[in-house]
């Protein structure tokens, strides 16, 4: 009885490896699928980003040319027939240059953008309070007829690009500037609340702000809330922020009331510098 007792277990033993067994074939079978359907997705990825970094150069040159000559065309025609002209057709053809100088900034902008997601970051300690200052100090330079306050946090040191830490604050900063414009005394506030895992940072400004109920298109390329007759832009400086912070492992969002002012806010992962 006892001999029919082992035999028995020997049995469900070898049955159950041999499950088990099974079992492993299967999922290495059901792996090797994925690895292989994965590895084919990476490379349509791949050629399809080659596709579109080939497109947008060729954009650029086949755009560039027409619009060189839409703008340099106009303005030979300015200089040489001006005297044949009215007022009126002076203004169209203004405005003919201008377009086609918009279009040919919105180019410039669509690629720069494409280029962030492509350039391999370079990763060091950057000072973004003396970045910050910089940035602000030639806005002042540019509009030396304002009344503005900075306030400027000391010692904030990231780690990450400082070239595309550089763009993201330009933007931001840069944006504070703009919708503080119409304030006799612009008040504008870069800092810094470290927390554990990461370090959120904040650019506040007591400009014209915005409907938060809009606050979803803030990031998107192109999307603006104010009139480019109030305020000049191309509206793809928040998107390019986003794209740089996203990159970096941060998040950013916004805060803001209508005519009370903004806070942008982004974060930027703690490491050890």
């Amino acid at each position: 009885t006892s001999e029919g007792t082992l035999v028995s277990s020997a049995i469900r033993d070898i049955s159950e490896r041999k499950r088990i067994e099974a079992h492993i074939n299967e999922l290495n079978v059901e792996l090797a699928e994925q690895i292989e359907e994965r590895t084919g997705q990476l490379a349509q990825l791949t050629a399809a980003h080659k596709e579109l970094e080939s497109f947008s150069y060729s954009v650029s040159h086949d755009l560039r040319t027409p619009l060189r000559a839409l703008d340099g065309f106009s303005h030979a025609l300015l200089e040489d027939y001006q005297d044949r002209l009215d007022d009126e057709g002076r203004e169209y053809i203004q405005r003919i240059r201008l377009a086609s100088q918009r279009m040919s900034r919105l180019i410039d902008d669509m690629l720069e953008l494409a280029q962030l997601t492509r350039s391999e970051l370079d990763y060091r300690p950057v000072n973004l309070s003396q970045i910050g200052e910089n940035i602000l100090s030639e806005c002042h330079e540019r509009d030396p007829e304002r009344s503005a306050e900075f306030q400027i946090q000391d010692g904030m040191i990231a780690k990450g690009d400082s070239r595309l830490l550089r763009i993201a604050l330009t933007n931001l900063l840069g944006n504070a500037w703009k919708f503080t414009g119409k304030q006799p005394l612009a008040r504008i506030e870069f800092g810094e609340n470290r927390q554990d895992e990461e370090t959120i940072y904040f650019v506040r400004d007591n400009g014209v702000g915005f409907d938060m109920t809009y606050a979803n298109k803030l990031f998107r390329a192109f999307e603006r809330l104010h009139s480019p007759t109030e305020f000049d832009g191309m509206g793809i400086g928040l998107a390019t922020c986003q794209r740089i912070i996203q990159r970096h492992g941060g998040r950013i969002w916004a805060e803001s009331q209508l005519h009370v002012g903004s806070t942008f806010y982004f974060t930027l992962p703690r490491t050890t510098i």
